[in-house]
């Protein structure tokens, strides 16, 4: 329920911002996530229709009305809008989407049977989440253990500064000393968090942590639902005697006809449940194993990012790129500058200018672009500068590299240069 409530308030969010029209309909060009340039991009009006059908979908959600096809709904209309421009890409709606997908499977209530235990389902059910969670924690704990982020207190040591004017705390938050405290404690406590909620003695100290943990974060950084999504996810690891309190507290303040749970419904097993419990097992392999697909990448991962997506690194660097494209004619031999104004909007060129696959598919965008406007042969290079952690900035990419003859690939890109000198 609290899931859902998010969902619809996001989504709500998302629709009153304009931000349909800002992310998928404006801009003319929309960089894709690798395997995936086959999605479309649907008109306008389907866009819309879709955000309207998450809202619905959430309702649903909420109100447990055809639970399962809602959460299908939810993870299908999510997950697609997420894949129409990979600028967008947040860990936390990677972990929605993730998250909707397990509630797809979730069982649902049904007439209690012979033999059957009211009131109960598999261990699955919840340890599913609780796994999910765990991953999400402990991934982005370890992510932290790093010299910039515990020697150096970067990027903390940059961002904290700018909390100056908060009234009271200002001045401390802005004390280098609070960086490196605040490093600190974020390793730990991503790194801790779920040993100390799976603890009965220990659980609601550690809920209160979560809570001012992601309260801090969330005023601080600005960075949307997620704390809140946090927050409400887990509540998973609370006995099965605390949710039946709440619901208790909110049916005695609802009508009749909400909350109406009765004690005689019993878990309604799925069709084919061990190949859903097998299709589970993989599913959580390869959420182990795929974060650590950066191992198998030369040079520093902040640089390069060749392996950083989907393996919950959450704030760790700041990094800023300026990135100009040149077209060159390869009959001809002219040459002009790109204003990158013309085909992208602010986010989208404030993203691509600092990753290497993002620039990669933008000069190819740029060349076929250019080939239809009359450009024969057309050549595309790009002067890249990007800064990581208050660092100088320096070049990114061989600027005299024509990217057109570049292709993405799982492979090492051997193409961006070393940030070391």
């Amino acid at each position: 329920m609290a899931f859902g409530l998010l969902m619809f308030l996001g989504t709500l969010r998302f629709l009153a911002l304009d931000w349909v029209d800002d992310h998928y309909i404006r801009p003319m060009f929309h960089f894709r996530y690798f395997g995936f340039s086959w999605v479309p991009v649907f008109p306008a009006w389907a866009l819309y229709a879709i955000h309207f059908g998450m809202l619905l979908s959430a309702l649903l959600f909420i109100s447990g009305y055809r639970f399962r096809l809602a959460a299908l709904g939810l993870f299908l209309g999510f997950t697609y809008t997420e894949l129409i421009d990979l600028t967008y890409y947040l860990n936390h709606y990677y972990f929605v989407s993730l998250a909707c997908l397990l509630f797809c499977l979730a069982p649902i209530p049904g007439k209690t049977a012979e033999n059957q235990t009211v009131g109960m389902v598999p261990a699955w059910t919840i340890l599913m989440f609780k796994v999910l969670l765990t991953i999400v924690y402990v991934y982005a704990g370890l992510a932290k253990i790093n010299s910039d982020w515990l020697l150096e207190a970067l990027p903390l040591k940059i961002w904290l500064p700018a909390a100056d004017k908060i009234p009271v705390i200002g001045q401390i938050l802005a004390a280098p000393p609070t960086a490196y405290f605040f490093s600190w404690c974020g390793m730990l406590y991503d790194c801790l968090i779920v040993f100390f909620l799976t603890r009965q003695t220990t659980r609601p100290f550690a809920y209160i942590t979560v809570l001012f943990f992601h309260l801090i974060t969330g005023i601080l950084f600005q960075i949307g639902v997620f704390p809140a999504v946090m927050m409400a996810a887990t509540l998973i690891f609370f006995s099965d005697d605390f949710h039946e309190r709440i619901l208790k507290k909110l049916k005695s303040f609802s009508p009749d006809f909400l909350f109406d749970f009765k004690q005689n419904l019993s878990y309604k097993p799925l069709v084919f449940e061990n190949l859903t419990l097998g299709c589970l097992g993989l599913f959580f392999l390869f959420q182990i194993l795929f974060p650590c697909r950066y191992l198998l990448y030369p040079g520093n991962l902040f640089w390069t990012e060749e392996g950083y997506r989907f393996s919950w690194r959450v704030m760790l660097m700041e990094k800023a790129g300026t990135a100009q494209f040149f077209v060159k004619d390869g009959v001809s031999g002219r040459e002009g500058l790109v204003n990158n104004g013309d085909f992208l909007n602010q986010h989208q060129e404030k993203q691509m200018a600092m990753q290497p696959d993002m620039i990669l598919q933008y000069a190819h965008f740029l060349g076929d672009y250019y080939q239809k406007k009359g450009v024969k042969k057309p050549k595309v290079r790009a002067e890249v500068y990007v800064t990581l952690n208050g660092k100088p900035s320096r070049l990114l990419i061989d600027d005299t590299l024509d990217l057109m003859k570049v292709e993405d690939e799982w492979k090492p890109k051997t193409w961006i240069l070393s940030n070391e000198d």
